[in-house]
């Protein structure tokens, strides 16, 4: 007697969703074309929001005249310095809260309460201990992303397998190459998330360094046109600011890929 071969369908394969760049723009020009006929009828008052073709020009004038350079280059460079000074520093405490003990009992409570305030109620403070320049600038950015890069390090630390450093151990391997052959590998996931949450973090600071003490930034080019109840010129300001935030998630996502690939 044969037997008839069934062939099953493989339904182990787990969530792998995945970014259509199509559906991704479909939505963005649906949302644009709706504003702009809610604006054009009237159902949104030209005080309340300006229409998407009234930001569009805006953002051509504000390039034209070479005011965009200007000011993008100043927070792009505030926010490269800050930034950096922040997620190095909070890899580092991070690694060191994950693997040492004395590390972690000094840290964690200091982590804990710390985190917790709103890092834009010290600027003020900041601007006393560094002046109304750029150094406050670095150190509310820094500040601001230095401890979501920490909880997320040492988390990431603490998730990975037990088994895999024992392991390591057992082949006797040295404390360094357990560190960045088993912990680092393990632990990259939860730093790059730390590197996604704190960038959009250091853009929030970052706008709000420049609303309070700076000539060229967004954020300073945003408080001008809203002190002059520029609509359209204030939403492309923070049309520039989705651009970076855009940008930032985009090149995070590469190097995500990169360093990830044996995943």
């Amino acid at each position: 007697m044969v037997l008839d071969k069934q062939v099953v369908a493989y339904r182990a394969g787990g969530f792998r969703p995945r970014l259509i760049f199509s559906f991704a723009a479909m939505s963005f020009v649906g949302i644009v074309v709706a504003l702009e006929v809610l604006c054009r009828t009237g159902v949104i008052g030209a005080l309340s929001f300006p229409a998407p073709s009234d930001i569009g020009r805006a953002l051509m004038e504000l390039y034209s005249s070479g005011q965009l350079k200007n000011h993008l280059g100043a927070s792009l460079s505030r926010l490269a310095v800050g930034w950096s000074l922040g997620v190095s520093s909070g890899v580092v405490v991070g690694f060191a809260i994950g693997i040492t003990t004395v590390a972690r009992s000094m840290g964690i409570p200091w982590v804990a309460a710390v985190s917790a305030i709103p890092k834009i109620a010290l600027l003020p403070l900041f601007i006393i201990w560094f002046g109304i320049g750029e150094g406050s600038k670095y150190a509310t950015i820094a500040f601001g992303t230095f401890f979501p890069t920490v909880i997320n390090t040492f988390g990431g630390v603490d998730n990975i397998q037990k088994n895999l450093v024992r392991m390591g151990q057992s082949f006797n391997l040295k404390k360094s190459t357990i560190i960045l052959s088993i912990i680092l590998p393990g632990t990259l996931p939860s730093i790059l998330s730390a590197f996604r949450i704190s960038s959009s973090i250091g853009i929030i600071l970052l706008v709000a360094a420049e609303m309070v003490s700076a000539q060229y930034g967004i954020g300073a080019y945003i408080i001008e046109q809203q002190n002059l109840f520029q609509l359209d010129r204030l939403m492309a300001g923070v049309v520039v600011l989705m651009v970076i935030g855009l940008t930032i998630h985009g090149a995070i996502g590469l190097l995500e890929k990169w360093l990830l690939r044996w995943r």
